[in-house]
């Protein structure tokens, strides 16, 4: 592959971006692919905004994605989508996890969750929707929402067959959450078609 891949992940601090996003570069990387991986953890510890970026192809010089460059957009968190929507190639996809966490301006009272946001998104770019946090408790754990969404991610990037998951999940999660997260990322493939 000479070509290089760009993933913007996107969402809220506490939702497992970070794990996700090591759980696609280990395996993009074990695949034998350059991966370059950047992380912006924003008050990740108050439930701000927080993005990773996974770029991978044959040689790849830098972490960084601009505008206009991003293949897929994963958003673990509905609002979180328009604020990254600009950074995705016209011919992208955006997959979204119809899941909202509130801001404190919102629980505060001072501003309403804006309606209409997967809608508008849809109309504009290759959109796939779905709700992993009903996945995830349906599952038995609300924290293999990440992993959901990971599976998604790697069924639209057409990576389910090439990368043995299995095993990265394996090296990634603490060993009583194993086979768990195995299942979550067997949902997460379904999900896409």
């Amino acid at each position: 592959m000479s070509e290089i891949k760009n993933i913007l992940l996107c969402g809220v601090g506490g939702q497992g971006i970070i794990l996700a996003s090591k759980i696609l570069a280990t395996g993009l990387i074990k695949a034998g692919y350059d991966v370059k991986m950047s992380e912006v953890h924003g008050m990740a510890q108050r439930g701000g905004s927080v993005t990773t970026q996974v770029r991978y192809g044959e040689k790849v010089y830098s972490p960084i994605i601009g505008k206009g460059q991003a293949d897929v957009l994963v958003s673990f968190e509905t609002m979180e989508t328009p604020r990254w929507i600009d950074y995705v190639k016209p011919e992208g996809k955006v997959v979204i996890n119809a899941y909202q966490i509130p801001s404190a301006t919102i629980l505060s009272g001072a501003a309403e969750y804006p309606e209409g946001v997967i809608e508008d998104l849809s109309s504009k770019v290759n959109t796939t929707v779905f709700k992993a946090a009903e996945l995830a408790e349906e599952l038995g754990n609300i924290k293999t929402m990440n992993v959901i969404i990971v599976g998604a991610l790697v069924k639209a990037m057409g990576l389910e067959s090439a990368i043995d998951w299995t095993e990265i999940i394996k090296e990634n999660v603490k060993e009583k959450f194993i086979d768990v997260n195995i299942k979550a990322f067997e949902i997460g493939i379904n999900q896409v078609n």
